[in-house]
């Protein structure tokens, strides 16, 4: 299984949509294998976009910090399971989602945001 997450210098990236990268894990048996770092620059705010590249790199399931509904519906729509409330060093993240310890919470959009629009649940 693949996981997908917005990445930043090692670790969550608060906000879904303008991360220029995502880590792409693969998580087999219980452990992490290989992981890939892939480009997002052009696909900011792009919810299909964004959809269509999880989709292409074989991703099932990602994980964030927060995202909007916009977002988070688009992913859905397309078969990924989105999971939020997420944070800190990606590869802890994504060892503690592979034993199942991975704890999180339910919000949307966790910043200050400045400049777009989507609605904010906290």
């Amino acid at each position: 299984m693949k996981i997908a997450m917005p990445y930043n210098h090692g670790r969550i990236n608060e906000h879904f949509g303008i991360s220029k990268e995502f880590v792409i894990f693969n998580v087999e048996d219980g452990k992490i294998g290989e992981k890939q770092i892939v480009s997002s620059s052009d696909l900011q705010h792009n919810h299909g976009g964004l959809a269509d590249l999880f989709t292409m790199e074989g991703v099932e399931v990602i994980i964030a910090g927060g995202m909007g509904p916009p977002m988070a519906n688009a992913l859905k729509s397309v078969g990924l399971e989105v999971i939020t409330g997420a944070s800190g060093d990606a590869e802890k993240v994504a060892s503690d989602f592979s034993s199942g310890q991975l704890v999180t919470s339910s919000i949307g959009c966790n910043h200050a945001c400045g400049g777009h629009d989507h609605e904010h649940h906290r």
